[in-house]
């Protein structure tokens, strides 16, 4: 299935660049897509979904911006990692800039769901180089998994397999439909084994969350099976000094972002607009 990658590639419904970035950590493949001159916003994707699934989002989030969809070096993608190079929270952040110093940008707003939101939420904690954070059903950045969702996803992790991988995204969604040639691609792990391992998030303290001092958009999926988002809403209004949650009723984790670009892309643009930083 080498060519899942391209079978959604070809759903994106604007002209992109395809950059191989090369840094002490390995290649780092990002797809830009936008007027060169445009607001750099990048783009950070759920653990195994690939930057490729932005595909829904792209054109309305390109229009004026110029829009970096990354390939998390760890992770399935085409992004080629130097092994054992990203091990730890702060070889994520200095990954990040070297993205960064690859594409020419000094600062950019940085959007990410699922694990893409913890990667983004952490490069905002640990660099000067974020202007302005959304986080889309974000995994791990201020509350932990369900218990339910992890033993659903358990057989799925140790045994992997294009049925387990079916079968649990239908559970999560609720049997939502789902983009066929994107959950072939996330279902056959079509990309392959890269020989990395990914970095186990781990929430950041309070103290740090009250030191954000940048604007911070937060979606929340309404339907989502991974975690309590009531306690994910609590400790961001709680801790974030400049916080709006938007609450998606119909979203799931794994519908995010693609099923929801008409929900997400207008407020995720008014967001990047109306902020001075």
């Amino acid at each position: 299935m080498e060519n899942a990658y391209d079978a959604v590639l070809a759903q994106w419904p604007v002209p992109y660049e395809t950059l191989d970035l090369p840094s002490r950590f390995g290649t780092t493949r990002v797809l830009a897509a936008g007027p060169k001159d445009g607001q750099p916003l990048i783009l950070l994707h759920g653990g195994g979904a690939t930057s490729s699934v932005w595909f829904a989002d792209i054109e309305a989030l390109s229009a004026d911006r110029r829009v970096y969809a990354v390939d998390h070096i760890s992770d399935t993608g085409r992004s080629v990692p130097v092994r054992g190079s990203v091990r730890t929270r702060e070889d994520v952040v200095a990954w990040l800039e070297s993205v960064l110093d690859g594409l020419a940008v000094e600062r950019a707003d940085v959007a990410g769901h699922s694990y893409g939101g913890w990667n983004a939420l952490v490069f905002a904690l640990g660099s000067r180089r974020v202007r302005r954070l959304a986080l889309i059903d974000p995994s791990t950045c201020f509350a932990g998994f369900k218990p339910s969702y992890l033993l659903h996803a358990l057989p799925m992790m140790l045994f992997g397999g294009e049925a387990r991988r079916r079968r649990f995204m239908a559970w999560e969604t609720g049997g939502r439909p789902l983009d066929p040639a994107w959950l072939t691609l996330v279902a056959t792990g079509a990309q392959g084994d890269n020989g990395s391992k990914l970095v186990m998030p781990k929430r950041p303290s309070d103290e740090e969350l009250r030191k954000l001092d940048l604007p911070v958009l937060l979606f929340l999926a309404g339907q989502t099976r991974s975690h309590d988002i009531h306690k994910i809403e609590e400790r961001a209004r709680r801790l974030l000094p400049d916080v709006t949650v938007v609450l998606l009723p119909d979203g799931a984790h794994h519908t995010l972002p693609q099923q929801h670009a008409a929900e997400v892309d207008p407020v995720l643009l008014d967001f990047l607009s109306s902020r001075s930083q």
